[in-house]
């Protein structure tokens, strides 16, 4: 629990910037939405609606990823 001073703090401000910067951190990393949504307490398709911009311009990551996934593969 925190105590009067720290829920006084600016982080407090707006209490769920936190949790959604962790989740966009977890998406952003690679962590399947499946695991991501579990850890949050949601279901993939609560993520997906809250969280799908924050995985805009990724598009050359997951291609490469699917490139680097097809050689390993052969």
């Amino acid at each position: 629990m925190l105590t009067p001073e720290q829920l006084a703090t600016p982080l407090m401000a707006t209490p769920y910037d936190l949790r959604h910067a962790g989740v966009t951190w977890r998406l952003s990393a690679g962590v399947p939405a499946v695991q991501v949504a579990e850890w949050a307490g949601h279901s993939v398709e609560v993520l997906q609606r809250i969280y799908h911009r924050c995985m805009a311009g990724y598009d050359n990551v997951w291609i490469e990823r699917m490139n680097r996934a097809r050689e390993v593969a052969r």
